[in-house]
């Protein structure tokens, strides 16, 4: 029998062996922004809020980041592959940082950026990264249904219901605006939670001084700074100022909204309005500092005054989550013209020691 042909196969070039899987990436140990220590190795996830790309003396560029957490708010400096981190950091998102923190005697605690990337959604909590106000959403929405229960004249209240009522798209919006960009309350619900401060401090003391409207007082107190719902705009955590705040003001944008409402109330009493409007116009209490006229009445001048203390404790509040572990004095701080001291820091570091 004729044995078969044999006929040798040439498989070719050997195939290349398949490319082994990348290792899995170690997931961020989270250390929150009070936790940070001087000299620390930081490998975290952060909210990024802000995004600045400055120049040093020899022209080259470098971007302070401000990086934020539920605990509070550090600075981030990078130095190197600049344009490549400015292309991935987007303000509002949550971002994966290395680098190493520092807190300098004279510049103030930050972290050196060696790297920044966007953060995958198993890497973080959300709750982790918002910041919020310290009272619960809740319990401001009731505090303010029943302050504004208070106010006895019925145009104002009903002014009042129009403009803040739950469920208005106007009242949603300003309950959940932040009051500021960075200094006091820059955080969801941080225009209600600071409004309505100003509006219970202002009712407290309405009664200490004689001549002043207590109705007017307070319905101003909680629309002084409804221009900031269309003057800033929030993505995440990151805030800025919108086109509209940019061009016109917080001031005359809260004066046209509320103007435009009083005249939707039928009968709405010429004075009542003058002084209410006039409270908005002049709440920031000087022309230098924005006010197209300064506080001319009883009322006007104690919505300032109150709304001034408001916002400069407000200011402490941030600066102290901003502290690093036993610091009890803060960097320079431009809204304080200085520095702020807080002893108990001390008083902790003390227990902690013992």
């Amino acid at each position: 029998m004729e044995q078969p042909t044999l006929i040798d196969f040439d498989p070719g070039p050997e195939a290349p062996a398949p490319a082994p899987e990348p290792a899995p990436v170690a997931p961020a140990a989270k250390r929150f922004v009070r936790e940070l220590s001087d000299g620390e190795s930081v490998d975290s996830v952060f909210e990024l809020r802000a995004l600045d790309r400055r120049q040093k003396r020899n022209g080259d560029d470098f971007l302070k980041l401000a990086l934020g957490d539920a605990s509070g708010l550090v600075e981030g400096v990078v130095w190197d592959s600049v344009d490549e981190i400015a292309a991935v950091a987007l303000p509002g998102s949550a971002v994966r940082v290395t680098g190493r923190y520092v807190a300098d005697g004279r510049y103030g605690a930050s972290i050196t950026v060696r790297g920044v990337r966007g953060a995958a959604a198993d890497e973080y909590e959300l709750a982790d990264l918002s910041e919020a106000p310290p009272v619960p959403l809740d319990q401001m929405t009731a505090d303010l249904d029943a302050l504004i229960a208070t106010v006895q004249q019925r145009h104002l209240r009903e002014l009042l219901d129009r403009l803040l009522g739950e469920g208005g798209e106007v009242g949603e919006r300003w309950r959940a605006a932040p009051a500021a960009k960075v200094y006091h309350q820059a955080y969801r619900h941080g225009l209600l939670e600071h409004s309505l401060s100003v509006a219970q401090g202002v009712s407290a003391m309405a009664s200490t001084f004689p001549g002043i409207d207590r109705d007017v007082a307070v319905a101003g107190a909680l629309l002084h700074d409804i221009g900031k719902i269309d003057a800033y705009e929030q993505s995440g955590g990151a805030i800025d100022l919108s086109d509209h705040g940019k061009l016109q003001g917080e001031i005359p944008l809260g004066y046209y909204r509320v103007r435009r409402a009083i005249e939707d109330v039928d009968g709405f009493p010429a004075e009542i309005a003058q002084a209410v409007l006039h409270i908005i116009l002049s709440h920031h209490g000087r022309l230098e500092h924005g006010s197209p006229v300064t506080p001319c009445t009883r009322e006007a001048t104690l919505v300032h005054m109150i709304d001034n203390l408001g916002g400069t404790l407000g200011s402490f509040d941030r600066i102290e989550k901003g502290l690093g572990e036993g610091e009890c004095w803060s960097r320079f701080d431009r809204a304080l013209s200085g520095s702020a001291y807080f002893p108990q820091a001390l008083a902790g570091a003390g227990t902690r020691a013992a």
